[in-house]
């Protein structure tokens, strides 16, 4: 993570407790059943990579600064040009409104950020995220932390010992991000 958008330094975090958002358990609250039914945006995958990291580095209205950087921003794009990471889009016609990014390795998704500029367009992207990693065989998608938003999807903390035993085991299955049954 980075300290701020200006400040070019990196870190890593590692707390005492994970965020994970169990894909056989995930959970879809019956709003969002509704709006993904009348099908509002077009869904894309891997698309607008550089769009989607550029989108989460802004600020928003709940939250003013980013940790995502320049030095960040840059190595993600990396990590797309040689296929680890991947990004989740939610276009209104031509326009990038939602979507997310994170980084795949074998099993294991590390989500890293998402954003909305049209209502549910975050949500609607995480959601054909967990349906992607359901159909590739993944077997974990970590978020980092916990929110309130996550929760409503059954995000959960677990402590370090059970997530790195998660994480050991996951990072070694061959998992496939480009196989879906929705795109």
């Amino acid at each position: 993570m980075g300290e701020s958008r200006d400040d070019p330094t990196i870190y890593w975090v590692d707390p005492d407790k994970r965020g994970v958002l169990p894909i056989d358990e995930f959970h879809v609250p019956r709003s969002l059943q509704k709006v993904i039914r009348r099908a509002p945006y077009r869904v894309a995958v891997d698309t607008a990579f550089a769009g989607t990291i550029a989108a989460c580095s802004k600020p928003a209205p709940r939250r003013q600064s980013t940790w995502i950087n320049c030095t960040i921003e840059n190595l993600y794009r990396d990590l797309f040009s040689m296929g680890h990471a991947h990004s989740v889009e939610c276009w209104a016609n031509d326009e990038l409104v939602g979507g997310l990014y994170g980084v795949a390795i074998g099993g294991a998704f590390f989500g890293e950020s998402m954003f909305s500029h049209r209502r549910d367009a975050s949500k609607v992207a995480l959601v054909h995220l967990v349906e992607r990693l359901r159909a590739g065989g993944f077997a974990l998608l970590d978020t980092q932390f916990v929110t309130e938003h996550l929760q409503r999807f059954g995000a959960r903390e677990v402590p370090r010992a059970k997530y790195l035993s998660l994480l050991a085991r996951a990072i070694k299955l061959p998992a496939d991000f480009t196989t879906s049954d929705t795109a």
